[in-house]
């Protein structure tokens, strides 16, 4: 999962830190602060157990243990821990919910194009 592709992961959003605006980048994020805007990637997307978004999240595997007020698209697996708060909307592949985990929204299986 995730721990098998940290070294894709080429950006972090450190616990001190807070942004206002949109994050686009092509490789993997994580977030231990605060981000008030989409986070757009077509890497992996990591939000720590105390992080906080504000807005969409869009990347490949997408793994949730902060709070997040938004909607979750990914391409990939998206996994919301025991320690995740979620308002919002899940488009995905794989879905992966564990017990505890807060979620308030609807699931949606994303469509693959066939040529």
């Amino acid at each position: 999962m995730i721990k098998n592709n940290i070294k894709n992961i080429h950006t972090m959003i450190g616990e001190d830190v807070e942004i206002d605006g949109p994050i686009v980048l092509s490789s993997g994020i994580i977030v231990y602060g605060k981000i008030n805007g989409k986070i757009e990637t077509k890497g992996l997307v990591r939000i720590a157990k105390n992080a906080i978004v504000n807005g969409d999240v869009i990347g490949g595997d997408i793994r949730i243990g902060g709070e997040v007020k938004g909607n979750i698209i990914s391409n990939g697996q998206v996994t919301l821990v025991k320690t995740c708060s979620l308002k919002g909307d899940i488009t995905y592949q794989k879905l992966n919910i564990e017990d505890g985990a807060k979620f308030e929204g609807k699931c949606d299986i994303l469509s693959v194009k066939k040529d």
